[in-house]
């Protein structure tokens, strides 16, 4: 991570003279605009005819992501010339008015390895707001689907299973239950512990979109890499990105009293010998959310591993079980000291 931060700060050092912006942009009438246009194509943001993004976006990764349905995410983020994204003391990024964050949700067996669906958040004065878009079956161009859609999606997992599901792009008030904050809709992907932009560190363009390196004293762990945490670190770094943009005092979850930020101090609210409190049958019966060394009495996992409503958890966004992020939770709670049961 200091590598990371040490190249961050040499590329704004060398860039912050003379930061070109590559044609063409993006329309930021478009963005900053009332208006939810029915094309994608109306932004601006690909280029003509093409899922492909124009080079003025910034492309970025995350240490860990969102598990959804195994799609293979393409993440770029747009900030208005003038204007810089800053870190705040509690590590998310405050994006200025006018940015644009946007996801590409694709699955390399399935249609040629073009995207099913793009998200746009954008920032306008009104607030953030949360647009889907499904892409048309000539890959040209995507359409608004404000009410949201299941689309047909065949692939096969990393373990070789094969899948055929209707991936569901959520609805406007589904984009809220992950989005919310407080009521309002926020960024929850992009924060300095997690984000990751080694590729895009080389650009001279990078200085522009950031007033400082977005480098942190304590990085979340890569979730499948065991050379980047242990299992029990690897396990939070999961559960903060798969599950604490709800379960936080602040979120939509927050009358569970399960807290699972990265942050959270790791006891009773955060799951551990925790009743259920909210979670009508998504308790399975079973008295806790973790049961020390027993994986198999802890609903966390049944609701993880489960695909039935009411049940399933997180409750929007996936078709399918996470079987290896299960397996890794599955890991850490088995390992956990039973002393006290």
């Amino acid at each position: 991570m200091k590598r990371i931060a040490a190249a961050a700060a040499a590329a704004l050092m060398c860039a912050s003279m003379a930061a070109a912006l590559p044609e063409p942009a993006p329309n930021q009438a478009v963005i900053d605009g009332r208006d939810l246009p029915a094309k994608l194509s109306a932004f601006g943001i690909f280029r003509p005819g093409t899922s492909e993004p124009i080079d003025a976006l910034l492309p970025y990764t995350l240490r860990t992501p969102l598990f959804s349905d195994y799609a293979d995410k393409q993440r770029l983020i747009w900030v208005p010339p003038g204007e810089k994204a800053r870190v705040a003391e509690d590590g998310h990024i405050d994006f200025p008015l006018g940015s644009m964050i946007v996801k590409n949700f694709a699955w390399p067996d399935h249609n040629g390895g073009r995207p099913v669906e793009t998200r746009l958040l954008l920032h306008r004065a009104s607030g953030w707001t949360a647009l889907p878009y499904i892409w048309d079956a000539d890959g040209k161009d995507a359409t608004l689907a404000l009410a949201g859609r299941r689309v047909p999606v065949s692939f096969k997992s990393p373990g070789g299973d094969a899948h055929s599901i209707r991936y569901a792009v959520p609805n406007k008030n589904q984009c809220k239950e992950c989005h919310s904050k407080r009521g309002a809709i926020v960024p929850i992907g992009p924060k300095a512990s997690n984000i990751d932009f080694a590729a895009a560190l080389s650009r001279p363009e990078f200085a522009r979109f950031f007033a400082e390196a977005p480098a942190t004293a304590m990085p979340m762990p890569r979730w499948d890499d065991p050379a980047t945490g242990s299992i029990a670190e690897r396990a939070r770094a999961y559960l903060d990105v798969n599950c604490a943009h709800c379960h936080n005092p602040e979120g939509s979850a927050s009358n569970s009293g399960l807290f699972l930020r990265w942050s959270d101090p790791v006891g009773v609210n955060y799951g551990i010998r925790k009743r259920p409190t909210a979670a009508g049958r998504g308790s399975g019966g079973m008295e806790f959310a973790i049961w020390p060394g027993d994986p198999d009495q802890s609903f966390l996992i049944y609701r993880l591993e489960s695909l039935e409503a009411g049940i399933a958890m997180p409750e929007v966004g996936r078709s399918t079980v996470h079987k290896e992020g299960a397996a890794l939770l599955r890991q850490w709670i088995d390992e956990m000291p039973k002393a006290g049961h």
